[in-house]
């Protein structure tokens, strides 16, 4: 079975950063989670929330990333993920619908309030971390839409030199009570740990590894080949 892709992007990061997008797309990504900058991104590491407030500094606001989003006409579904003070705003379900967004994410958003989100038609992922008890994790496999974002540590997001332990022993608890795909992220840095990854779940998600070289000034055919080199990796198995 292909094993799926998905690269992260902080919307509004750069000018032109839906060129990003593109260059994700033909990297071969199946799936691509657009970050909706929030000032206080508490589950993100010293990486993504430079590029939050990168994006933030530079004026951008959900509305004015999801507008220029609607002009990039990607053909790869967009993940949409930001926190609840943003997601639970009257009509922010219809603006991502708007734009394209077909998937959400709000890491911040416990299990039980998940019902007050108003996004009809956009698939709600879940998270679960090595820490979830047996009986959460199951509520979360019933209730996920599309995927279930497979926590790999305790911490927040950010580049490491190994992938934990903890991720093998979660997508497995997580295989057991779901049948959506289960894809891992927090962590996952280089094509070799991706590799890894996903010899255990159904795929990975690369946020901070990708967000880096943006942040460090290189461009869309720089970073999309990385992207690339993961999705090379994937493939191999």
């Amino acid at each position: 079975m292909t094993k799926l892709l998905m690269p992260y992007l902080t919307g509004g990061v750069a000018p032109g950063w839906t060129a990003y997008l593109r260059a994700f797309e033909d990297a071969g990504a199946d799936q691509i989670e657009l970050g909706l900058p929030f000032s206080d991104p508490t589950v993100d590491g010293p990486t993504i929330q430079e590029a939050s407030d990168a994006a933030l500094t530079r004026g951008a606001t959900p509305a004015s990333i999801l507008d220029d989003l609607a002009q990039a006409r990607t053909s790869v579904p967009i993940i949409a993920s930001t926190y609840a003070n943003l997601a639970l705003r009257k009509g922010f379900g219809e603006a991502l619908t708007a734009a394209g967004v077909t998937g959400l994410i709000v890491p911040d958003l416990p299990l039980d309030e998940v019902d007050q989100l108003q996004v009809p038609g956009i698939a709600v992922s879940l998270l679960a971390s090595p820490a979830t008890p047996d009986d959460r994790l199951a509520e979360i496999g019933r209730r996920s839409q599309g995927f279930v974002y497979a926590v790999s540590i305790m911490g927040t997001t950010g580049e490491r030199d190994r992938l934990a332990p903890s991720a093998a022993t979660l997508a497995a608890r997580l295989k057991q009570v779901t049948d959506l795909p289960v894809l891992i992220g927090f962590g996952i840095s280089s094509p070799a740990q991706a590799a890894e990854a996903a010899s255990v779940a159904d795929g990975v998600i690369v946020g901070a590894a990708v967000m880096r070289r943006v942040l460090d000034g290189a461009g869309p055919t720089e970073v999309g080949a990385f992207v690339g080199s993961l999705r090379a990796a994937l493939d191999v198995r």
